[in-house]
């Protein structure tokens, strides 16, 4: 019997063979199809990046005009699906709701069980365009709000900004969410991805896949840590006031209780990252900017004090969630959406990795290492225990 013990959570397992991201935790490196963030963050498009992530390369004019055609296309849902969302408890979290939704679109789509390349690729198209949707309508919906048609002459940033607001996106908000999005969109076998590879290796279906996926990301060890954060800057703030104390000073001593209690500080350190999270580089700025262009910097510059004092005493660095919580709420979105924004960036990873999966599948099934009592155990008649 074998006495070596798995490496726990599977760290440093390399549980797969992909060519879509690669990640240089020593070195702060993300690339995607070898292509570095820090030239896609501040270049590319999330319809660009999108392209790179499916098809392997980047598009030529002709190729990005044909994908975001298929992208408009795409902005539909069925009227029994917006009915869903109606029918919904308004205490339901959009994470729920997007969730069930995803799922219950499987049931709209005529060849659902269908799993070769041209199927795959259009269902991406389609869950890439209907969870941008998804989100934008279902917080809609719940404050008793109409449902904006997509616009064509709109990004995809754009559209969800448009479709969450009802307001012509500014030039500002859009760039700021679209580079969101590319930074988002991707990160190797994270849990959510890897959750709809398995799933996609059964040879389920794409929406159950992409469900699973949705599921995953809901936990707050994955997508809802940057809710988290948000929440600990509105808690600080709102002790600063009732005392009087400057939130950027009150905001130390309230994390340096938290390391005294050995609590987590949410956003803070990566499981893969041993140096800066390289998505983190451009949320700051973004964040930086958001509130300058705002005439009020509480935020970030909260944010800015927790982040070097975490690093200080604990030797962590911020993460992807640490900044993007301070970016989404200037831009005026709810807490509660941060993790369903997660996914309508993601699923352009998500179908990447399901994609490739599938191209080239095998079950993925691997093996546990018994840690148990010994072999053979005798068992015990019920009447002698």
């Amino acid at each position: 019997m074998a006495t070596a013990v798995a490496a726990k959570g599977l760290e440093g397992i390399v549980a797969a063979n992909s060519a879509i991201c690669w990640i240089d935790g020593e070195a702060g490196v993300l690339a995607y199809r070898g292509i570095d963030i820090h030239e896609l963050a501040p270049k590319s498009t999330f319809e660009e990046t999108a392209y790179l992530l499916w098809f392997g390369k980047l598009p030529n004019q002709a190729e990005l005009a044909g994908f975001n055609q298929r992208l408009t296309e795409a902005r539909t849902l069925p009227p029994e699906i917006i009915a869903l969302l109606k029918s919904f408890p308004k205490s339901a979290t959009p994470m729920e709701v997007l969730r069930t939704a995803v799922s219950a679109l499987s049931m709209y789509d005529s060849d659902e069980k269908a799993v070769d390349h041209e199927s795959n690729v259009r269902k991406s198209f389609s869950l890439t365009a209907q969870i941008a949707m998804l989100v934008a309508y279902y917080d809609r919906i719940r404050k008793g709000l109409d449902l904006p048609a997509p616009d064509p002459s709109l990004s995809h940033a754009g559209n969800f900004v448009w479709m969450l607001t009802g307001e012509k996106p500014s030039a500002t908000a859009t760039k700021t969410l679209d580079v969101a999005l590319i930074l988002h969109a991707d990160h190797e076998l994270n849990a959510s991805t890897f959750a709809a590879r398995v799933i996609a290796a059964t040879l389920s279906d794409v929406h159950s896949a992409i469900t699973g996926a949705i599921g995953a990301l809901k936990g707050p060890l994955h997508g809802g840590a940057n809710e988290n954060v948000m929440r600990l800057l509105f808690a600080i703030d709102k002790e600063a006031k009732l005392s009087g104390a400057d939130p950027v000073r009150h905001g130390l001593d309230y994390v340096a209780s938290m390391l005294a209690r050995k609590e987590k500080v949410p956003g803070c350190g990566h499981r893969v990252y041993k140096t800066e999270d390289p998505r983190a580089t451009h949320l700051r700025t973004m964040s930086e900017d958001l509130g300058k262009s705002r005439g009020d910097s509480k935020w970030f510059d909260m944010s800015r004090a927790i982040e070097q004092y975490v690093k200080k005493e604990k030797k962590l660095n911020a993460n992807v969630d640490f900044y993007s919580a301070s970016t989404y709420t200037m831009l005026g979105i709810d807490i509660d959406l941060f993790t369903p924004i997660f996914a309508v960036s993601r699923i352009a990873g998500w179908a990447a990795h399901v994609i490739e999966q599938l191209d080239d599948n095998r079950l993925i099934r691997p093996r546990a290492e018994y840690i148990g009592p010994e072999y053979p155990v005798a068992y015990v008649p019920l009447a002698q225990r």
